[in-house]
């Protein structure tokens, strides 16, 4: 079987450097906008009623990839690939939760870009309160680690490096 999938549009924001993104969009303020191939545009109809909006995209800059990873967050253990984010996945599909800004024609403004400047989109969705928010859930490992108090600049691979060094 094979599977193929249509680029839909291209991310744009500040972000040049893996080294110096922020890993989740939850650690970032940056703007971007979603430029939307003119021939998809009709699908953002109705999408400036939304608060946020999921972005999936191609990890383009992905070499490869492993089932074993090292997370930006804890450097001190491997993890299985899909009990992390990292980019280096056998489908080098990336998510993130962003804020809508504005639209305009075939661009969303958003707020909370975490991608790299030039990302291929894949797919956008709604973020949905009553269909995607979760009371009671477990995060792994990641509870552990209580990222929550981790204070550094950005939370990009290069700060958290810098913080688990002097920590």
């Amino acid at each position: 079987m094979e599977v193929t999938y249509q680029i839909i549009g291209t991310i744009h924001s500040p972000f040049t450097d893996q080294d110096t993104t922020p890993i989740q969009s939850i650690f970032s303020e940056a703007e971007g906008t979603i430029e939307v191939f003119p021939e998809y545009a009709d699908g953002l109809e109705g999408v400036e009623g939304f608060s946020h909006i999921i972005l999936l995209y191609h990890f383009h800059r992905a070499n490869g990839f492993s089932l074993r990873q090292r997370p930006f967050v804890d450097g001190s253990k491997e993890r299985g690939i899909f009990a992390i984010r990292h980019f280096s996945r056998p489908n080098p599909i990336g998510i993130s939760l962003v804020e809508v800004v504005s639209v305009e024609g075939n661009t969303v403004r958003v707020r909370g870009i975490d991608v790299l400047d030039g990302t291929p989109l894949l797919d956008i969705k709604p973020y949905v309160r009553q269909f995607d928010h979760r009371d009671e859930v477990r995060s792994g490992w990641v509870d552990a680690k209580h990222i929550e108090e981790v204070k550094v600049r950005s939370f990009s691979p290069k700060d958290l490096r810098e913080h688990e060094e002097s920590s």
